[in-house]
């Protein structure tokens, strides 16, 4: 803490800012933006490779190079025509009088010297027109070409500096290498410097957990009621029975420290048990809501909440959505009813009834104009999102029987969009068509203690992980079809279960207050 504290109390002059990017455009050789940039910030780089160097050359009359390197310092008119002067004279002695003459008439720093001193200007003039060049006329009072050539390499070595090269490329690898170091840059992620984002490459084949790798604890009366990994992979935040909206960096199992607000203690809160959370596509809202109804929406850099919806809902909201353009979010309630709410607007646009118990869960269907819902009266519908219609009604049971198998959650295929996973109170879970029709089936194999209570599909659609009665993890595989892995994964009961976007990371939430982070 009192590491962050030092650097959130670190101030950068925006100066040294300008000047880190006028180092990268000269050394990129983009002249023309670095001579706008100093221009119109009044801000000059003002650095060589070596003042050893500079001073060498203007000591030894390498004037070629001394002008080149000065073309992008910005020097006091007085030492620029001390310089540009030396120059002249140096040129006459040569009998280079043609480039004397081009220096003398042409350049910003001799006609400055002809309006503020004409007396040595008119001097250069009358050595420029002599066929001769007498060294005491050009240094009179003692003075000499080394003496003059000494006295501004000194003025001028004052001017500059000597910074390392590549400043700001190094910089950002250092505060990249700081972010790893953190945990906040897990293995394997690229970065998106403009945006600020970190990307994990899609390299992992899906494989399902095995070890665990990482516990967070809560206090009992805080147990976790629901968690949310962001799609961008880099955050996992946990809504929490005290009302408490938290963020986590699920590699150290700590509390986001690098974001400011819960670094000074401040936390998202909701009025009571947080049940539900969503984040927009773009990782950059989050929506949580409440045992009493309402909703919030957040933005997660900085912990603002930008829109309340206080009576969304009349009791608990179980399921959030973001429309794909996060313009609207779909939530769903132990009321029965499924609402669109309007987030510019803060109204609900659309409520959908026809449940006549807890509405589950409602996601989009994508390229169509419909949603679907599961309750626990049983059965999955299939709304239409103009009409707000029921368009269609089936049961999530396999079972013949009449009796309403609460369906807890609903998960839509990657790979076959118009499948989709159902899981309810029953020791087995389906893949359905959109038609309602049933194309494969797994189960837990136990006629006791082994219906599911939650499930999820991997991000790939290549695994079906459901959480049992007897708080064991079934794997079950796709591609073959089978049971291929199960373990028990807490000492009471599981509330809920999470996947990392892009790594093989499975998350448990139960009612032993602790959020279990696995692996392969």
């Amino acid at each position: 803490n009192r590491l962050l504290d030092k650097m959130a109390s670190l101030e950068i002059e925006s100066a040294d800012v300008v000047r880190l990017i006028e180092q990268y455009l000269k050394e990129n050789n983009l002249f023309r933006t670095l001579a706008t940039l100093q221009e119109e910030s009044g801000t000059s780089l003002n650095t060589v490779d070596s003042v050893d160097s500079f001073v060498s050359d203007i000591q030894h009359g390498h004037w070629d190079v001394v002008l080149q390197v000065v073309q992008s310092l910005k020097l006091p008119d007085k030492k620029l025509m001390d310089l540009y002067e030396q120059i002249v004279l140096e040129l006459i002695e040569l009998r280079e009088l043609g480039a004397a003459r081009s220096l003398l008439r042409q350049t910003d720093p001799m006609v400055t010297l002809k309006q503020q001193h004409p007396d040595r200007y008119v001097h250069l003039e009358n050595l420029l027109s002599r066929s001769y060049f007498d060294p005491r006329e050009a240094y009179p009072d003692g003075s000499s070409k080394e003496k003059r050539r000494a006295a501004i390499a000194n003025a001028l070595s004052g001017e500059v500096s000597v910074v390392p090269p590549a400043r700001l490329m190094a910089l950002l690898g250092q505060a990249l290498k700081w972010q790893r170091h953190q945990g906040l840059l897990p293995p394997g992620t690229v970065i998106d410097l403009f945006r600020g984002k970190a990307a994990v490459k899609d390299i992992e084949d899906e494989r399902y957990p095995t070890l665990l790798s990482r516990t967070i604890k809560f206090t009992a009366k805080s147990h976790p009621e629901c968690a949310k990994f962001s799609p961008d992979g880099q955050f996992l935040v946990t809504g929490s029975a005290d009302g408490f909206v938290e963020v986590w960096n699920y590699i150290t199992g700590k509390i986001r420290k690098d974001l400011k607000y819960q670094a000074q203690g401040n936390i998202m809160m909701m009025g009571e048990a947080v049940l539900s959370l969503a984040f927009s596509r773009d990782s950059e809202m989050l929506t949580s809501g409440d045992n009493g109804g309402k909703i919030k929406i957040w933005k997660l850099q900085s912990g603002q909440c930008l829109r309340r919806l206080d009576q969304a809902h009349s009791k608990g909201v179980t399921s959030l959505q973001f429309s794909k353009d996060s313009s609207h979010l779909l939530s769903t309630s132990f009321d029965a009813t499924i609402k669109i709410h309007g987030l510019k607007s803060g109204k609900t646009l659309k409520e959908f009834r026809g449940h006549t118990s807890f509405v589950n869960q409602a996601l989009y269907i994508p390229d169509t104009n419909n949603i679907m819902s599961c309750s626990s009266d049983g059965t999955i519908k299939v709304w239409s999102l103009k009409t707000t219609e029921c368009i269609s009604t089936f049961r999530g049971s396999l079972s013949g029987s009449e009796k309403e198998v609460t369906v807890t959650s609903i998960h839509l295929l990657p790979k076959s969009p118009d499948q989709f996973v159902v899981c309810n109170r029953s020791n087995t879970v389906s893949v359905m068509t959109l038609q309602g029709q049933i194309v494969k089936s797994f189960s837990s194999g136990k006629r006791s203690g082994g219906d599911f209570i939650c499930s999820l599909v991997s991000p790939k659609g290549e695994w079906i992980y459901c959480i049992g009665e007897d708080r064991m993890l079934y794997c079950f595989s796709l591609t073959t079809g089978k049971l291929e892995h199960a373990m028990e994964v807490s000492e009471k009961d599981v509330i809920g279960l999470e996947h990392h976007p892009h790594q093989n990371i499975l998350a448990s939430l139960g009612e032993d207050a602790l959020v279990r982070l696995w692996k392969p």
